[in-house]
């Protein structure tokens, strides 16, 4: 078969195909063009989801004629200087976005530079280009997309309706709102509602991310700000309680610019380990700045995905601190647990109302009682039996924890004897009453809050395992060292950690060419598949060059044994046991959720109270 050139307009399609994947992808490339132009403002107007039509007006620097003509050939740009691709500072840089949509679609660009006296106009149909005209418009650009994959018609069949297309536009703008917060983002059209994001002042990004995700996230959000080896994060993390269904609520940006990257979203979801359930997700916005030199943002022409050349800096730096910034907060809780409450409240207050009303015209026979499993055969244990010992765990690790377990209970009832009388102007307040012989019931300055004795106490008792795990780690002697064997390089990149692995309890040295032998185990994890876990560890090591796996192993044997040997429910609690694990959450990092990611508290206002009973 003879090699013959591919026709200009065949490789502008093809081109087209990498970065033209639907309308939101259109609309990706004109407005970061606006931003990198120096806009202020940007509107973006559609039809049809985007696929009849897309017009973005800015009033950034705009174009001179010769400009605009080359703005229309491939790989031509403005955005990188002396063709250094390791210094972007831009957020396009290819020089592929123009040409690209004009090949399968009608594009229409008109443009002023603030040099010349007029603007120009220029238009490109199916990759056919016409000569520039003069036009009348004041400083900035405006370019119109009508009749997108007119040229390429298959591509239409792979688009979704009308409404999920626009709604992917919606996204875009909110991403890039979140990334350039002084800039003022008008989204309309007749496929939508409007959308107007005003432009904020220097520093107040979080006025933007409440624009753009809410107030109701903003309350619940904790403020980051972490520094290591010139790569920082800013942003905020969402509380562990305020959870989603899904991780549209992240966001994660790379010096300004928008990414979907598997890296990051990963360490995310790690940060969050302790304190949230495995099927739910975390609302967070992150902001990673480093030096351009030190992330490859050349990875796919969307530019979504980005390289860091060292990927285990910046994801340990989004792990450490989104578990610091768990740490350091204590007795707070989601609101969203409190309206929910409050809701079920007025509702249950409504139908009692209306039962009411009923009974007082009509007779009706009385029901059964509800099964109460309180009083069933299984219930609880009593407040003198020891608790159950959780299967699997080792004799070391059963004494370890029974030690830290009696520990709590002595430090809660030492630190109960210290307090003042008047303990309802501390965070948690004062213990009233204990309801069910599961919830406690506390009196603060401000209104009351119902703890969960249980989560709460799980996730005190965990707190004390983690600090227990923070030294070295208590191993196990094996009887018959097990030996391991790997691909060479794995194995070396283990003994290069062997030291680091000593101190997390996983002792093992070299056994030839390949292979190594497993001396010690943490005592913590019991019977264990051992090669299973030093072969998980290896991959870590080849992926993020750390050794994730083993530490969060033992965390989560550490959150099973909190979870089996807390107080239960159904366990009834003394006033002065009640204070005591009161005062000790509000000691105790990440205290408003259990290691499961449940509310360990909810306080509810004294003035939405009231409101239930019509006072207010």
């Amino acid at each position: 078969m003879a090699v013959r050139q591919l026709s200009e307009g065949t490789i502008n399609r093809i081109a087209a195909g990498e970065v033209v994947e639907r309308p939101a992808s259109v609309v990706k490339e004109l407005v970061e063009n606006a931003i990198d132009a120096g806009a202020r403002r940007v509107e973006v107007v559609t039809a049809g989801g985007g696929k009849t039509l897309i017009r973005v007006t800015d009033d950034g620097c705009g174009m001179s004629r010769a400009d605009l003509l080359l703005a229309v050939e491939r790989h031509c740009t403005s955005k990188l200087q002396e063709d250094d691709l390791l210094d972007i500072r831009t957020l396009g840089f290819r020089g592929e976005a123009l040409p690209s949509i004009g090949s399968v679609a009608e594009l229409a660009i008109e443009t002023r530079h603030e040099s010349e006296p007029h603007g120009w106009t220029l238009s490109v149909s199916g990759g056919e280009k016409g000569d520039a005209r003069p036009v009348g418009l004041t400083r900035g650009t405006r370019i119109e997309v009508r009749n997108l994959f007119f040229a390429t018609p298959a591509r239409l069949k792979f688009l979704k309706s009308d409404r999920a297309e626009a709604g992917a536009v919606t996204e875009i703008v909110k991403r890039l709102a979140l990334a350039h917060p002084a800039v003022r983002f008008q989204l309309s059209g007749s496929d939508r509602s409007p959308l107007d994001l005003p432009g904020v002042g220097a520093g107040a990004f979080v006025e933007r991310i409440a624009q753009v995700m809410g107030r109701e996230f903003t309350e619940n959000a904790i403020p980051l700000d972490a520094l290591r080896e010139g790569v920082r994060l800013t942003g905020l993390a969402g509380l562990g309680t305020f959870q989603k269904a899904n991780a549209l609520s992240q966001f994660v940006f790379v010096n300004g610019r928008p990414v979907r990257d598997k890296l990051l979203l990963g360490a995310i979801r790690a940060g969050y380990a302790d304190v949230m359930a495995r099927d739910r997700f975390p609302a967070a916005v992150l902001f990673v700045d480093l030096d351009p030199h030190e992330v490859d943002v050349n990875v796919h022409p969307s530019k979504a995905d980005v390289r860091f050349r060292d990927p285990g800096l910046v994801r340990g730096l989004i792990v450490g601190a989104l578990r610091q910034a768990h740490a350091a907060v204590t007795a707070k809780a989601s609101t969203t647990h409190a309206g929910a409450t409050l809701d079920a409240l007025a509702d249950s207050v409504l139908s009692a109302t209306r039962r009411q009303t009923w009974s007082s015209s009509a007779s009706f026979a009385e029901r059964p009682a509800a099964f109460d499993w309180r009083n069933a055969p299984d219930r609880p244990l009593e407040d003198d039996a020891p608790p159950p010992r959780p299967f699997g765990f080792s004799d070391n690790a059963q004494a370890s924890f029974e030690a830290v377990t009696n520990s709590v209970s002595a430090d809660s009832r030492a630190n109960a004897a210290d307090l003042p009388p008047d303990r309802t102007a501390r965070p948690l307040g004062a213990p009233r009453a204990q309801i069910h012989e599961t919830y406690i019931v506390a009196q603060t300055a401000e209104g009351l809050v119902i703890v969960d004795q249980h989560a709460a106490h799980e996730r005190l008792v965990y707190e004390r395992l983690k600090k227990e795990l923070e030294g070295r780690v208590a191993t196990q002697l094996m009887l018959i060292p097990e030996i391991v064997d790997l691909p060479e390089e794995d194995a070396d990149r283990l003994l290069e950690r062997a030291e680091e692995l000593a101190e997390l309890g996983l002792v093992l040295e070299s056994f030839g060419p390949g292979a190594v032998a497993i001396r010690e185990v943490p005592a913590l994890l019991g019977r264990t598949d051992v090669g299973g876990l030093v072969r998980d560890i290896a991959d870590d090591l080849a992926e993020w060059d750390q050794a994730t796996r083993l530490r969060e192993r033992l965390d989560h044997v550490a959150a099973t044994m909190a979870c089996h040997g807390s107080v239960r429910a159904g366990r009834r609690l003394k006033p002065e046991e009640m204070d005591a694990l009161l005062r000790e959450m509000e000691a105790t990092p990440a205290a408003g959720q259990c290691n499961h990611g449940r509310p360990t508290f909810i306080e509810l206002k004294l003035q939405d109270i009231e409101r239930l009973f019509g006072r207010r």
